[in-house]
């Protein structure tokens, strides 16, 4: 991967976008992504949009959300411990004994979650994983009037891990769902901006909000866009790690490709399309299977108005929703090649639909 392109996926990783307050985030996306883009615009909740080739047909947009799950102040005791509520599927054993950042309009106030220690649990139950309302923050004051002057009810909280590389090509943070999709799109564009004269179709590339509390910046996003052809970039479960039931959850490798989805949302002729511009780049594939809803954006994007035709790529993501989450970048480096292919691939005015 380039060093642009590795210093944007930092800095895209390392900004918090809590779900909900993600405009610190999507000033860095948009400001990488203004560079290979006719034009830009935000919406009133805050969905980015990055359109090249401005006027072409059809228009394809490229979709991924910008939030990250975190939690947000509920309560302060009188002891200044600040309680929290879930913003998105955060799981509260894993958030014990973590640091934290408090985002206020004040700036940043650094925290860490309490954990009793075990020599002083007098029984089991006290042992047993704890529920969201049991996790407090501590930010060193003593008192909930000392608290007051530094948070406020509703300030959202992230954990304070970043980027680091792991090992090869391995990367490890606790956001790369879903930055890596923000960050595909952005390069996408990129590619094809350096061959814009070949591209027939617009392309809108999008960085949605509020994906981890309702799939509701893409609804909002999709409507008001009106593409006539979406693809959507999220991470997926690897299942390649010890405790994992690979007859219930399927065969996802991380380091063997992105994969696509089949069935539901995931319309036949797209994916087709996606499988055949693979091949013809030597792009690897792996594949999933859906049963009722893909869990993303797309369960969304492709009913708007009547049906968008649309498929999911996704990112092998082990740990996901947790401070360690890994992936390749090798494989995520493809992404935006499958997709930039895709782009080129379709011609004026073509429409995608079931053959019947």
């Amino acid at each position: 991967m380039r060093d642009e392109s590795i210093n944007f996926l930092k800095e895209l990783v390392n900004t918090p976008s809590p779900t909900g307050h993600e405009v610190r985030g999507q000033r860095v996306w948009m400001n990488y992504a203004k560079q290979f883009a006719d034009t830009t615009y935000s919406d009133a909740y805050g969905n980015c949009v990055a359109v090249l080739n401005k006027g072409g047909s059809p228009r394809l947009m490229l979709a991924a959300h910008a939030d990250e799950i975190a939690m947000g102040v509920n309560y302060i005791d009188a002891d200044g411990f600040i309680y929290v509520r879930k913003m998105g599927g955060i799981d509260p054993a894993i958030t014990k004994a973590q640091r934290v950042t408090i985002h206020t309009r004040n700036g940043p106030v650094k925290g860490v979650v309490g954990n009793v220690a075990p020599h002083l649990m007098r029984n089991e139950e006290e042992r047993k994983a704890p529920k969201i309302h049991d996790l407090f923050i501590d930010i060193g004051v003593s008192s909930v009037k000392e608290a007051e002057k530094l948070v406020q009810i509703g300030d959202p909280i992230t954990l304070s891990d970043e980027f680091d590389l792991l090992r090869n090509d391995l990367a490890v943070a606790r956001a790369f769902d879903n930055r890596i999709g923000t960050f595909a799109v952005a390069e996408a564009l990129r590619l094809l901006h350096g061959g814009k004269g070949k591209l027939q179709a617009e392309v809108c590339a999008v960085s949605n909000v509020q994906e981890e509390v309702g799939l509701l910046g893409a609804r909002q996003i999709a409507y008001s866009l009106k593409p006539d052809i979406a693809l959507v970039v999220d991470v997926t479960h690897a299942t390649d790690y010890p405790t994992v039931n690979k007859a219930q959850h399927g065969n996802v490798k991380v380091g063997q490709g992105p994969t696509i989805t089949h069935g539901g949302c995931n319309h036949p002729e797209v994916v087709a399309r996606i499988e055949q511009v693979a091949k013809a780049k030597k792009i690897p594939l792996q594949h999933e299977a859906m049963s009722n809803t893909s869990g993303t954006d797309t369960d969304v994007i492709f009913w708007t108005r009547g049906g968008i035709p649309s498929a999911l790529i996704s990112l092998p993501n082990r740990y996901m929703h947790s401070p360690v989450e890994v992936v390749s970048l090798k494989d995520l480096e493809k992404i935006p090649e499958l997709m930039a292919a895709f782009a080129l691939s379709v011609k004026t005015g073509e429409e995608f639909k079931v053959k019947i």
